[in-house]
């Protein structure tokens, strides 16, 4: 596992509590939405850097 992979599930969970925190207030679908978007990217991107497969 090394920092760049570690960084981006960081990212993506902060981003998934964004989501979490946003839902709660009623914001606007579409930013809720431009969140999981960039959640997703972020913890599948983390996940396919980990170094397990090799």
């Amino acid at each position: 596992m090394n920092g760049l992979s570690t960084v981006l599930i960081v990212v993506g969970l902060f981003l998934v509590g964004g989501i979490i925190s946003f839902a709660k207030q009623q914001m606007p679908k579409s930013l809720i939405v431009l969140l999981s978007v960039s959640a997703g990217l972020c913890l599948v991107a983390g996940v396919l850097r980990l170094e397990v497969w090799n």
